[in-house]
C-alpha cells in the first residue's frame, strides 16, 4: 500500500490536511473528555448539532453547513452545562431528552428533502473527499480558537478535572468551566461536521485519546500521543480506502475507514500499554530482592 502516491492528487491532499488538523483538535479535547468521563455528553453533542446543519443546509446550501452547526453547537452547549447542574432530573436522562429531541428534529427536517437519502448520509457520515480550501480555513481558525481557550484556562480546568470539590471551594467558578468545556466539544463537532459528519466525530474524540491513555499514565505525554494517534489514523485510513478502492475494486467509505484504523491503533496501544505495564511490574519483582539485600 502506497503511503504518499494518493496525496499527489488535490482532493486528497484537501483531505490529509483537514484530518490531520482534525486528529490535532479532536486528540486535545478528547483528552479532557476522557479524563472528565464525558463521552456521553460529547456523543450528545454530535448529535444535536445535527439540526443545526441541516437547516444551515435548507438556507444557505453547503456555505451554511458550518454556521448553522456552530449555532446549535452554541446553543446545545449552553443547554446541557444547565441541566447538568439542575438536580431535579438526573443528568443522564436530561442528555438523552435533549439528544433524542434535536436528532429528532433534523431528521423531520430533513426528510423534507426530495434527495432524503443522500441528504442524510452525507450529513451523519459526512464527505471527506470534497472538502474545498475554504473548509480547511475554517477548520484551522476553530483549531485555534480552541488551543488559545484551554491553554489559557489550563489550570483551572485541571483543577476542576483532578479536584472539582478543591476547585470550587477554591472560588473557580465550575459552571463556567463546565460551559467553556462544553464548547470546545461543540467546536470540535463543528470543525469535523463536514469532513466526517455528525456520527463519526465521537471516534476522533475518544478513540486516539483512549489510545493515548494507554500509552502513557502522564498527562505531558498523553495530549501530544493522542494528537499524534488523531493525525495517523486519518493518514492510514485515507490511504487504505483510496488503495482498496483505485487497485482492488472495493468502495470504501474514507470516514468509516479512518474510524476503522483508529479503533485498530486503539487495539495495538492497549497491547503496547500491557507488555509495558506487565514489564514494569517484572521489574519491580526483581528489584525488591536487592533493595532488601542492600539494606
Amino acid at each position: 500500500m502506497s503511503l504518499f502516491e494518493p496525496f499527489q492528487l488535490p482532493f486528497m491532499a484537501r483531505a490529509l490536511v483537514e484530518l490531520v488538523i482534525l486528529g490535532v483538535l479532536a486528540g486535545t479535547v478528547g483528552v479532557l473528555v476522557l479524563l472528565r468521563r464525558l463521552a456521553f455528553v460529547s456523543d450528545t453533542l454530535t448529535h444535536t448539532v445535527f439540526p443545526g446543519v441541516v437547516i444551515g443546509y435548507l438556507m444557505a446550501g453547503q456555505d451554511g453547513v458550518f454556521w448553522g452547526a456552530l449555532a446549535a453547537g452554541a446553543v446545545t452547549a449552553v443547554l446541557l452545562t444547565v441541566l447538568a447542574h439542575r438536580r431535579r432530573v438526573s443528568e443522564d436522562a436530561a442528555l438523552a431528552m435533549v439528544l433524542t429531541s434535536l436528532f429528532a428534529i433534523g431528521v423531520v427536517l430533513v426528510s423534507q428533502r426530495t434527495a432524503f437519502t443522500s441528504d442524510l448520509t452525507q450529513f451523519l457520515f459526512g464527505r471527506i473527499l470534497t472538502v474545498t480550501q475554504e473548509q480547511l480555513v475554517q477548520t484551522a481558525v476553530v483549531t485555534v480558537l480552541v488551543a488559545a481557550l484551554l491553554a489559557v484556562l489550563r489550570r483551572p480546568l485541571m483543577l476542576r478535572t483532578f479536584d472539582p470539590e478543591g476547585a470550587a471551594a477554591a472560588g473557580i467558578r465550575v459552571g463556567l468551566l463546565d460551559l467553556v468545556m462544553n464548547v470546545a466539544v461543540a467546536l470540535v463537532v463543528v470543525a469535523a461536521v463536514q469532513a466526517v459528519g455528525t456520527i463519526l466525530v465521537i471516534a476522533l474524540l475518544i478513540v486516539p485519546a483512549a489510545a493515548a491513555r494507554a500509552l502513557s499514565d502522564r498527562l505531558v505525554f498523553i495530549v501530544p500521543l493522542a494528537c499524534l494517534i488523531g493525525a495517523l489514523g486519518g493518514w492510514l485510513g485515507l490511504a487504505a480506502s483510496y488503495e482498496a478502492s483505485v487497485y482492488h475494486g472495493l468502495r470504501l467509505a474514507s470516514g468509516g475507514t479512518v474510524v476503522l484504523v483508529l479503533v485498530v491503533l486503539y487495539g495495538v496501544a492497549a497491547l503496547a500499554g500491557a507488555v509495558r505495564r506487565r514489564v514494569g511490574l517484572s521489574r519491580a519483582r526483581l528489584g525488591t530482592p536487592e533493595l532488601e539485600m542492600t539494606r
